[in-house]
């Protein structure tokens, strides 16, 4: 995840942003971090979906099979 001070300045440049135009380094440093953002939130949504497992109230699995199959792939590689 990115840090604080990452997070911090992504806000300050859309707040910044909303006020004047922002300078060429500050929309290419702006749009870095916003790629890294979502990098990091991709890849942390990505090992909660692989952690999961659905059953209904018998307790039968239905977790849907195209995530089976994800999971079992994503345990291979390991």
């Amino acid at each position: 995840m990115l840090s604080q001070e990452q997070l911090d300045r992504i806000n300050e440049l859309a707040n910044k942003s909303k006020v004047e135009p922002l300078t060429d380094a500050e929309t290419a440093e702006q749009k870095e971090l916003r790629t890294a953002y979502l990098e990091a939130f991709r890849g942390s949504f990505k090992n909660q979906m692989m952690g999961i497992k659905i059953v209904d109230e018998e307790g039968t699995d239905v977790t849907p099979e195209k995530l089976k199959q994800a999971q079992e792939e994503e345990r291979n590689k390991q």
